[in-house]
C-alpha cells in the first residue's frame, strides 16, 4: 500500500484526487503544516525537503506534485489519467501540470511564504500586494491559451484536471474574483461533483 503525506489547504490534494480517481490502495497520512509538522524529523526523514506531498511507494519516495501525478497516471494506466499513448499530448500534460508548479503557485507562495525570498518585512509585504495581479494573470493565461474544455487537455480527464482544480480553489484568498474566469470557475464546480473528489473532502470533515 501507498502512503501520501498530505497537508489540508495545500497542493497536495491534487495527488490525493488523482489516487482516488486511479482506485489504487492508499494511506492518508495528514500533517499540519500550520503546526509545523513538516519540519519535524520524522517527516524530515520522509522528505528532506519539508513539503508535501510525499508519496510512500514500493520503490521509494517521490516528492513534487507533478512527478507524483505523472506517477498515478503511469502506474494505473487502467484509469486512463493521461495520454500515455502519444508523447506529444503526455509533454503537453506535463508542461500544464509544471506551469502550475513552477509558476502559479509560485505566484500564490508570495502572499504568506515572502521569508523563502527575502529577509525584509516590508518585502514581505510588497510581495504579498502583487499577488492579486500575479495570480490573476496567471490565471488569465490558463482560461485564454491553455485550457482546451471541457477538461483542462480538451475531452478527456487527466491528471491536469485535480491539480488545476487544487490551486482555483485558492483564488479567493489571493484576492481574486473567480468571476473574472468563466472555464476554470465551471471547472472547479465541475470538479467538486466528481466522487473522488468528493471522497477525498469528506475526509476532512471525519
Amino acid at each position: 500500500m501507498m502512503k501520501l503525506f498530505h497537508a489540508w489547504g495545500s497542493c497536495s490534494l491534487a495527488s490525493a484526487i488523482a489516487l482516488e480517481e486511479a482506485g489504487a490502495d492508499y494511506e492518508l497520512a495528514v500533517i499540519s503544516t500550520r503546526d509545523g509538522d513538516q519540519r519535524r524529523p520524522e517527516y524530515l526523514a520522509v522528505n528532506p525537503n519539508g513539503r508535501v506531498p510525499a508519496l510512500v511507494t514500493d520503490r521509494g519516495v517521490l516528492t513534487e506534485s507533478p512527478a507524483i501525478l505523472a506517477y498515478i497516471a503511469q502506474a494505473f494506466p487502467q484509469a486512463r489519467l493521461a495520454p500515455l499513448d502519444d508523447p506529444f499530448a503526455f509533454a503537453q500534460a506535463q508542461a500544464f501540470n509544471s506551469y502550475l508548479a513552477s509558476t502559479v503557485h509560485v505566484a500564490h507562495a508570495h502572499r504568506h511564504r515572502g521569508y523563502r525570498w527575502a529577509d525584509e518585512e516590508s518585502s514581505f509585504a510588497d510581495m504579498a500586494r502583487k499577488v492579486p495581479q500575479s495570480v490573476g494573470a496567471c490565471f488569465r493565461l490558463i482560461e485564454d491559451e491553455l485550457f482546451r474544455g471541457p477538461w483542462v487537455l480538451g475531452e478527456a480527464y487527466s491528471i491536469c484536471d485535480p491539480y488545476l482544480f487544487t490551486l482555483a480553489g485558492w483564488l479567493e484568498g489571493d484576492g481574486v474574483d473567480p468571476g473574472q474566469f468563466p472555464k476554470v470557475l465551471e471547472h472547479r464546480q465541475r470538479m467538486a461533483e466528481r466522487p473522488a473528489v468528493r471522497k477525498v473532502l469528506a475526509k476532512k470533515a471525519a
